[in-house]
């Protein structure tokens, strides 16, 4: 694979920003990035979430009082916002012309996982992700406060109910086992601790607030120092200790390039982060910029957009519905939003089970012959959106130069697609597209179809 094509891909979800590094370099390219511009305003599908802690009490209370009925349309309702942001955001994901803003956005989303299933007000959850994206190339530590101080995280990790007397421990206990420092760098006494500095901290109109009424104003031991700490103190001492820069760099590694980074890496370019204060931008240049020199193709699994955006990029498919894209990946495991638990998702492995495999060649299968992704069985949450796609067929514009021969092509496929191909499948290929292979023949699209089919359904385009 073309190494620019190969980080056009990994600092984004397609091939479209392969000229641009080629001829700006990386560094340039990184730095026009970082300097990406982004929506701010409020979608219209979000015109009726509640916004305020006075407008989710009067709704929450009407849902009492509702029917089972009223109750039943109002839960239809808002799963369908739901998905409306989630095709909201793969438009962005698509139309972005410097992606790695939403990339970067997606990892931090895979990193304080907020989720719609245990929060239940879309609003929040879109304010969870702005503020993602606002700070996605900012500073780790000020990231780390705002987060914590959300109404998305407080009400997921249910610091609603941690309050003097009858603490609860999850929002500390993730504070620093998921989101800082990590196992093994913290006691169970810090976490308990933790607990009492962040009790009474609940959801306010913009952002969480403490409530006198429900602190601990006791003094506590956490991570070496004793006080009456509250959450931003609390961060701040977290950011003092030895091991903080470790967890992010592993994860980012993971993230963009490896699926299993060297610790020597891991501890390289954390030093390095602690060395520039927990700043994001030059982290990510000096990981980018080293990394991009080094050949490491084929060190990374595609997650779900990563594969199916590429897929839809490649065949130029105007037609397909981002919903319909957020259900597949979805199926795939990927459920944006809606991440299965605290940890969010694993990535690695388990981005290619031989179900997630078949899935994938199936898509191909479909998106190739020009229709849309379909699932063999209808969820029943999904139903409305999977019955959209009885539509005719998308027309396809897999572009491909007809000045060469079938090895010409082939290797021009190969250097967009794969990172190595053996002997025996480049004979593979040549079966498909044969040596008298004519350009300019009639059929001579859906040849090229065929071969562009079988190459991504190879084990190599699924790796990057």
């Amino acid at each position: 694979m073309n190494n620019n094509t190969l980080w056009s891909l990994r600092l984004g979800f397609s091939n479209k920003q392969e000229k641009v590094i080629e001829k700006s370099g990386i560094a340039k390219f990184l730095e026009d990035s970082f300097n990406s511009k982004f929506d701010t305003s409020i979608p219209d599908f979000l015109k009726d979430s509640p916004k305020s802690l006075e407008e989710f009490k009067a709704i929450r209370k009407n849902r009492k009082e509702a029917t089972e009925e009223e109750k039943k349309q109002f839960l239809k309702k808002e799963i369908s916002t739901s998905l409306e942001m989630k095709g909201w955001w793969i438009d962005k994901m698509i139309t972005n012309d410097l992606p790695l803003l939403e990339k970067m956005t997606c990892f931090w989303h895979n990193h304080y996982v907020s989720t719609y299933q245990k929060v239940k007000v879309n609003y929040w959850i879109f304010q969870h992700n702005q503020i993602l994206r606002e700070n996605a190339f900012g500073n780790f530590k000020d990231l780390t406060k705002k987060m914590i101080k959300s109404n998305a995280m407080v009400r997921y990790l249910d610091n609603t109910d941690n309050r003097k007397g009858k603490l609860n421990e999850n929002l500390s206990r993730e504070l620093l086992e998921l989101f800082t420092l990590g196992i093994g760098n913290y006691t169970e006494n810090d976490i308990k601790n933790g607990a009492k500095g962040l009790a009474g901290l609940g959801i306010g109109d913009e952002n969480a607030i403490y409530r006198k009424i429900f602190e601990d104003p006791e003094p506590f031991d956490y991570l070496g120092k004793n006080g009456s700490f509250k959450i931003e103190e609390m961060i701040d001492i977290i950011f003092e200790q030895k091991n903080i820069p470790y967890l992010l760099t592993r994860k980012i590694l993971k993230w963009f390039i490896y699926d299993n980074p060297s610790e020597d890496l891991v501890n390289y370019y954390g030093d390095y982060f602690r060395k520039v204060d927990f700043e994001i931008k030059p982290l990510l240049t000096r990981i980018f910029t080293e990394e991009f020199a080094k050949n490491t193709a084929g060190s990374k699994i595609k997650n779900p957009i990563e594969y199916t955006l590429q897929l839809v990029d490649e065949l130029n498919n105007k037609t397909i519905k981002s919903k319909l894209i957020s259900i597949f990946i979805k199926q795939q495991g990927m459920d944006l939003f809606n991440q299965p638990n605290v940890k969010g998702w694993d990535g690695g492995n388990n981005w290619l089970t031989s179900q997630i495999y078949l899935q994938r060649n199936n898509a191909a299968d479909l998106l190739c012959s020009g229709k849309n992704l379909n699932r063999a069985k209808k969820a029943e949450n999904d139903s409305e959106m999977m019955s959209e796609n009885q539509e005719n067929s998308s027309k396809l514009d897999l572009k491909w130069s007809k000045n060469g021969n079938n090895k010409t092509i082939i290797s021009e496929l190969k250097k967009r697609l794969l990172f190595q191909v053996d002997e025996a499948t480049q004979k593979d290929f040549e079966a498909i597209l044969k040596y008298d292979f004519n350009p300019e023949a009639q059929n001579a699209d859906q040849a090229v179809l065929r071969l562009f089919n079988a190459m991504v359904k190879l084990p190599e385009y699924q790796l990057i």
